[in-house]
């Protein structure tokens, strides 16, 4: 029983692991930025896959905020 909530768990942040960084690189580009901007955002979610993706999402959300 436990065991098979600890692979579910497991198997859950291997899921978001994944997906979380392929919405980002898509969104990236999608999103109209300019060339320099969307390099670095696709090097930082590509060489930082999990913590580049939230950073990108949070400043993503934050930017959107202000204006």
């Amino acid at each position: 029983m436990i065991l098979s909530i600890i692979f579910d768990i497991w198997l859950l942040t291997k899921l978001i692991g994944i997906l979380l960084p392929v919405v980002a690189v898509v969104d990236i580009f999608l999103r109209d930025l300019l060339g320099i901007n969307k390099l670095f955002w696709v090097l930082l979610v590509v060489f930082i896959p999990f913590l580049g993706s939230i950073i990108y999402f949070y400043d993503r959300f934050t930017y959107k905020a202000k204006i």
